[in-house]
């Protein structure tokens, strides 16, 4: 028993991570980032209520994540001065400025496109929010009943931090995608088949133990 005992462990871990790859799933939502020098961060307020300051530079994007901590970050230049660099400070108003992801057609619901990267100076009031900084330049804006930010722009058209099962995004996948999933069977597969075979010598093993003993 001694023996089988190792077998019966590898095969409950190959299955636990054949199970942990098959319920994995995200979310397709905006995330928001505060920009400290060079580093995003994942913003620890909403939209609605950050208030940012002159100077600031703030990140949306668009992308399927798990969670916060899986979250893909903003994309492409994000330096105040160079964003801003046209836009004259005003007695009274905060510039901020805006780097505004839509993702890439990887993340993009069935049938749409998104838009390319934009960056945007924001001149609003000194209270004014993140929110209201972006709504100034980035209109349509779409929220859902709960105030989560739907679309930016107008992108999605549809949709709002709607579930998205692993390996079951809407594009369309190119050559190169398909020759990597045609060259194999995946992780998960090779998991379970492995489990499988753990088990089957596990009865051969405890099989031939019992007719050795008779």
């Amino acid at each position: 028993m001694r023996r089988l005992a190792p077998l019966l462990l590898a095969a409950c871990c190959l299955l636990a991570l054949t199970g942990q790859a098959a319920h994995a799933t995200g979310y397709r939502y905006w995330s928001f980032w505060d920009r400290t020098g060079t580093t995003w961060t994942y913003a620890t307020q909403g939209p609605a209520t950050a208030v940012p300051s002159d100077g600031d530079v703030q990140g949306f994007r668009f992308a399927v994540s798990e969670d916060s901590a899986d979250a893909t970050k903003p994309r492409g230049t994000a330096s105040f001065a160079t964003i801003c660099a046209d836009t004259p400070a005003e007695d009274g108003r905060k510039r901020v400025a805006l780097v505004i992801d839509f993702g890439t057609q990887a993340d993009a619901p069935s049938g749409e496109t998104p838009p390319a990267l934009r960056t945007r100076c924001a001149v609003v009031p000194q209270d004014a929010t993140t929110a209201e900084a972006l709504a100034a330049v980035a209109k349509p804006l779409r929220y859902d009943t709960n105030a989560l930010l739907c679309a930016i722009a107008g992108y999605p058209e549809q949709g709002c931090g709607e579930q998205v099962a692993p390996g079951r995004t809407d594009h369309r996948k190119t050559s190169a995608e398909k020759e990597h999933e045609d060259a194999g069977p995946s992780v998960g597969l090779l998991a379970g088949a492995a489990a499988v075979a753990v088990l089957g010598a596990a009865a051969v093993w405890q099989a031939r133990r019992r007719r050795d003993a008779r």
